[in-house]
C-alpha cells in the first residue's frame, strides 16, 4: 500500500515538472534561433572585388599592404603560433568557432537585430505630463538611447549591411590580388576546425566585416559598447582558434574593416538624421494637410498626448533615389472623410472590431512587431539573412543581399514617413472609440501603413535575388499588409496604397542590383 502511495507521489512529481517546465517555457519570451551548422558558400565569387560599392570610390580606394611571403621567417612564426592556438582550444572556445562559423554577416546581421528589438521601447511619460527624449551622450539613462522604432532601425540595419558589403568587396579585391592561401593549404600540419576552401586568407573576411560592423553598433547603440567589444574579440580570436586565420591576416582585415565604416559614417553623420524629429515642423505639416483637404489632421490618442514620432524623417537622405524621385513616388490623396470610399474603409473595420476571427487574430499578432520587438525592417532582414544561408551564399554575395535590403527598407521608411506628414490622416480609432487597436498604437498619422510600404520593398527587392521565393514573398508582403487591417490599426486603402508604393520604392533597388556587377 505503501509502494503505490509512492509510485502515484513520483507521477505526480513527475507531472508537475512538466506541467512547470512548459509554463516557463511558455513565459520565455526570447526568441529561439535553431542551431546552424558552419556556413558552405556554393561559390568564392571570385570577381567580387570588381562589384559597386555603396560608398567607396572603388574597391582599392583603401590601401592594403601585400602580406609577407608565405616562406618568410615572418609567416613561418605566424604558423608556430597558430599551431599553439588550434592545439589549445577548450571546449568553451570550440562553441565560440561554431557559432560564429555560421557566417560573419549572418551572426553581425542578427546582433544587430537583438539590438534593435532591446531598445525599441518608447519613452514613458513624466509626472508632468512630458515626454523626455533618449540622449544619445548619455544611453543608458532613462529613456535608454536609442527609441529603435522602425525608420531608426531601417536606418541602422541599412548602414550595417553598407559597411559590411564595401568592407567585403574591398576585401575580395586584395584576396584574389596577393592570393595567400589558408594556413592549413600551406601547412598541412594544421588541422582547422572548419572546412578550408580555395578562398585566400589575406586579409581575413571576418575580421573585415566584425571591424566594420562593430563600428556602426557601437554608433548606433552607444549603451552596448562593452558587449560589441567582447563580441568582436570573440569573432576574431574564433578565426585563429579553428586554424582559419594567421593573425596578419586578422590584422589587415580589422584595419580595412575599421576603415570602411570610418567612410561609412562619415554618410551617417550627414544624411539629416539628426534633424528627423522636428516637432517645430508639425504645425506647418498640419496647415499644408488641411489645404490639400485632409479635414480631420491625425492627433495623438495617447494620454498624455506624445509628440508624433520623427516627423521630418522624411527628409532623411535616401540610398537608391533622389529627393525628386520621392516626391514623384508620394500617392494620391486618401479617400476624403465622409466619402463613399472612406465610409466602406471604416465599416469594413467596425465590422472585424465586432467579428474578429481567430485566424485575423493569429496574423495580426504575428507580424505586429511592436515594442519590444525588431520591427518590421528587422523582420525581413531576418528572412533575407536565412535565404542567403539556405541558398549557401558567400560572405561578400550575403552581404550584398543584405545591403540591397537594407537600403531599400530605409528607402521605404523614408518614402512612408514622407507621405504620413504630408497628408497627416488621421487613424480609424480617432475616428471611432468603437475601434479598437489590438496590436499597439502607434504615434504617427495613418496614411499609408509603414508594414505595408516596407514588405512590398522588401519583397520586390528579395523575389528579384531569389526568384524562386517570389510566390512566398509576395504572400508574406500581402499578408503583413492585412495584419494592419486585422489589427484596426490601419484603413485598407492605407494598406493597398502603401504596398504598391513599396513595391515601387523596391524597384530601385533591383535597378541598381542590375547594375553592381555581381551578376
Amino acid at each position: 500500500m505503501k509502494t503505490n502511495h509512492f509510485k502515484k507521489y513520483k507521477s505526480l512529481l513527475r507531472f508537475a515538472f512538466l506541467v512547470v517546465a512548459a509554463f516557463v517555457s511558455s513565459c520565455n519570451k526570447t526568441v529561439d534561433e535553431p542551431t546552424l551548422g558552419a556556413s558552405n558558400p556554393s561559390s568564392m565569387d571570385e570577381g567580387a572585388g570588381s562589384w559597386k560599392p555603396y560608398i567607396l570610390s572603388s574597391a582599392g580606394e583603401i590601401e592594403v599592404v601585400a602580406p609577407k611571403a608565405v616562406t618568410s621567417d615572418y609567416y613561418k612564426t605566424e604558423i608556430t603560433k597558430l599551431k599553439g592556438v588550434v592545439e589549445s582550444i577548450t571546449p568553451i572556445q570550440k562553441e565560440q568557432v561554431n557559432y560564429w562559423a555560421a557566417g560573419a554577416v549572418f551572426r553581425w546581421n542578427e546582433i544587430g537585430r537583438e539590438l534593435a528589438a532591446r531598445y525599441n521601447t518608447p519613452p514613458a511619460s513624466t509626472p508632468d505630463g512630458k515626454y523626455p527624449l533618449p540622449d544619445a551622450a548619455n544611453p543608458l539613462a532613462d529613456p535608454k538611447f536609442p527609441f529603435a522604432n522602425p525608420p531608426y532601425t531601417a536606418r541602422a540595419l541599412a548602414y550595417l549591411s553598407v559597411a559590411q558589403y564595401d568592407a567585403l568587396v574591398s576585401a575580395w579585391n586584395y584576396k584574389f590580388k596577393y592570393n595567400r592561401k589558408s594556413p592549413s593549404k600551406n601547412d598541412q600540419s594544421i588541422k582547422a576546425l572548419l572546412p578550408v576552401t580555395d578562398l585566400p586568407s589575406y586579409p581575413s573576411e571576418d575580421a573585415v566585416v566584425a571591424e566594420a560592423s562593430v563600428v556602426i553598433l557601437k554608433a548606433m547603440f552607444p549603451g552596448e559598447v562593452p558587449y560589441l567589444e567582447a563580441k568582436l574579440a570573440e569573432h576574431k580570436n574564433s578565426r585563429m582558434l579553428a586554424g582559419m586565420n594567421v593573425e596578419s591576416d586578422i590584422l589587415a582585415g580589422s584595419d580595412l574593416g575599421k576603415a570602411v565604416a570610418a567612410k561609412v559614417m562619415a554618410r551617417a553623420k550627414a544624411d539629416g538624421m539628426g534633424a528627423a524629429n522636428n516637432q517645430a515642423k508639425t504645425a506647418e505639416m498640419i496647415a499644408n494637410a488641411k489645404a490639400i483637404g485632409t479635414t480631420e489632421p491625425w492627433v495623438s490618442q495617447e494620454f498624455p498626448p506624445r509628440p508624433p514620432m520623427l516627423p521630418t524623417y522624411g527628409s532623411v537622405q535616401t540610398w537608391n533615389f533622389d529627393k525628386a524621385t520621392l516626391v514623384k513616388l508620394r500617392p494620391v490623396p486618401p479617400p476624403a472623410m465622409g466619402s463613399a470610399e472612406f465610409k466602406k474603409n471604416m465599416d469594413e473595420l467596425l465590422d472585424i472590431a465586432q467579428n474578429q476571427t481567430r485566424e485575423q487574430a493569429k496574423i495580426a499578432s504575428f507580424w505586429s512587431d511592436g515594442v519590444g520587438s525588431y520591427t518590421p525592417p528587422g523582420h525581413w532582414h531576418r528572412r533575407a539573412a536565412n535565404l542567403c544561408r539556405e541558398n549557401n551564399f558567400s560572405e561578400v554575395r550575403t552581404a550584398r543581399t543584405l545591403a540591397l535590403l537594407g537600403t531599400t527598407l530605409q528607402d521605404a521608411g523614408i518614402a512612408c514617413w514622407d507621405v504620413k506628414y504630408y497628408y497627416y490622416f488621421p487613424r480609424p480609432n480617432q475616428v471611432s472609440k468603437k475601434i479598437k487597436t489590438s496590436v499597439g498604437l502607434p504615434n504617427f498619422p495613418s496614411y499609408t501603413s509603414g508594414h505595408s510600404t516596407f514588405s512590398g520593398a522588401a519583397a520586390e527587392l528579395l523575389a528579384y535575388v531569389f526568384p524562386a521565393e517570389k510566390q512566398k514573398l509576395d504572400a508574406m508582403a500581402a499578408e503583413a499588409s492585412l495584419s494592419r487591417i486585422y489589427g484596426l490599426i490601419h484603413y485598407r486603402f492605407d494598406c493597398e496604397v502603401g504596398l504598391a508604393v513599396g513595391h515601387k520604392v523596391g524597384e530601385y533597388a533591383v535597378a541598381r542590383a542590375k547594375a553592381d556587377g555581381a551578376q
